[in-house]
């Protein structure tokens, strides 16, 4: 009998001279067919494992024990129980009856309590266990696979972790692969790419993300070549959705996954982490455009007191308006004349390129404006008008050629209408929007009062003084 256990354990470990009437690891006569391969996966193991006879005795010991608590394969296999090597004499009976009762036991059971490495220390394990049924279904044996309680623990934690941020995360997390496709997204995830948690997996970015999918991808290639960023980056994206195109910030980033089960580390993919910024940043930079903004009305007004002549001051005024704002600014006053009422162009920025504003020579010349035009809408209306077009819509408005988005508003002084101040803006700007429309009233304030002091004093001066 302890030729042939030496034969059937060679392929576990090394196996120990008789103990008695101990049995071999599982009693069988003669070598186990795939001995070596059962060997092979049980030292494999990430878990430690054991396993007892009926009687009790250990037939089966991994690397993974030896490593926890120290005991070899050679010391362990063989012996009845725990009871007087790893574990204490108090605790031995307790621990033996509780894992011997899962061979009777249906499912696995879970317990922990504190075994004896071979240099006397203590470990906390926890422990599941299971009966295993012989041939003839009779209960054969019990195997038990163990760990470290707090190798369990942070196990645990990092199942519940990757659980939370899959289910209720405050945060967008979506995992892609080497070729950059989503293979696992979350819920705020799916909610902020506007589409189903499932619907997205496997597809390319670029079929969500009409514009900004090129700097996400190049920032996940980053990722995978050459590790993941130090710091947050800030992403704008626009995304396809069912009611339209979105504009959207995502403060990303990024994480290089990499198998753990490999010698050397092997690209899984990248962990997106992301969390939707828009309303934030918008709000900062609307906050940046009005510290600027009334920052210039504050330098121009200061110009323009040290300015003797009104009409200077308002062109002053409108240099500071324009920058940041828009490319030309254009100046039509209301003069009475023998037809009726006309708009005079007065001052003007150069049409070709951005300059400053200057009064025409020669005192200005009348503009044909046709109904509707913007300009005489804001006569009308007394108020402000926005407007856009393409091709040669400015050129037909008698605008710079270059023009594609206009703001009119009416200059306006003691209760007067003076004309009109137009803002234009080329093909690479935005359209004015509301705020825009509020500030460039501000600075039509300004220049009409600086417009009509210079209509005053002209009313006032003697012919040839």
């Amino acid at each position: 009998m302890s030729a042939s256990r030496s034969e059937t354990t060679n392929a576990l470990g090394p196996d120990e001279p008789d103990r008695g009437d101990d049995h071999g690891p599982g009693g069988a006569p003669g070598p186990e067919p795939g001995g070596d391969l059962l060997a092979a996966l049980l030292d494999g193991m990430d878990a430690a494992l054991c396993a007892f006879d009926a009687a009790g005795t250990v037939t089966h010991w991994n690397r993974e024990a030896e490593r926890i608590l120290g005991w070899s394969a050679r010391e362990a296999v063989g012996r009845r129980g725990f009871a007087g090597w790893a574990v204490r004499a108090a605790d031995a009976d307790d621990i033996q009856s509780r894992l011997m009762a899962a061979m009777e036991a249906p499912g696995r059971q879970v317990h922990e309590f504190a075994l004896l490495t071979k240099d006397g220390g203590r470990v906390l394990v926890r422990t599941q266990s299971a009966g295993v049924r012989g041939a003839d279904g009779e209960p054969a044996g019990v195997y038990c696979a163990f760990s470290e309680v707090h190798a369990q623990i942070d196990l645990e934690r990092a199942i519940a972790l990757s659980e939370a941020l899959f289910e209720d995360g405050s945060s967008g997390v979506v995992l892609v692969d080497v070729d950059l496709r989503p293979t696992v997204v979350n819920a705020y995830a799916a909610r902020a790419l506007g589409t189903g948690r499932v619907t997205l997996l496997g597809r390319p970015l670029g079929e969500l993300i009409t514009q900004g999918v090129e700097e996400l991808e190049n920032a996940l290639h980053h990722v995978l070549a050459e590790g993941p960023p130090t710091s947050p980056a800030e992403l704008w994206v626009t995304l396809r959705t069912a009611e339209g195109e979105r504009r959207r910030c995502w403060r990303s980033g990024f994480l290089r996954l990499a198998s753990p089960l490999a010698e050397e580390p092997v690209p899984l993919g990248v962990a997106w982490l992301f969390q939707d910024v828009t309303d934030a940043k918008l709000a900062e930079q609307e906050a940046d455009r009005l510290r600027f903004r009334w920052n210039q009305l504050y330098r121009a007004a200061r110009t323009a007191a040290e300015c003797e002549d009104p009409e200077e001051a308002a062109t002053a005024q409108l240099d500071f308006a324009l920058a940041g704002f828009a490319e030309h600014a254009l100046v039509d006053l209301v003069v009475d004349g023998a037809a009726g009422e006309r708009l005079v162009r007065t001052a003007a920025s150069p049409a070709s390129a951005p300059g400053p504003v200057a009064a025409v020579a020669g005192g200005g010349f009348p503009v044909r404006y046709a109904p509707g035009h913007p300009a005489l809408q804001a006569l009308d209306r007394i108020g402000s008008v926005r407007a856009s077009g393409e091709g040669n819509w400015g050129r037909e408005r008698q605008w710079p050629p270059d023009a594609r988005h206009a703001l009119c508003t009416v200059l306006r002084s003691r209760g007067r209408t003076l004309g009109v101040l137009t803002f234009l803006r080329g093909p690479g700007r935005p359209a004015f929007e509301r705020p825009d429309a509020v500030y460039a009233e501000s600075v039509a304030v300004r220049v009409a009062a600086s417009l009509d002091l210079s209509r005053t004093l002209s009313s006032r001066t003697p012919p040839g003084a």
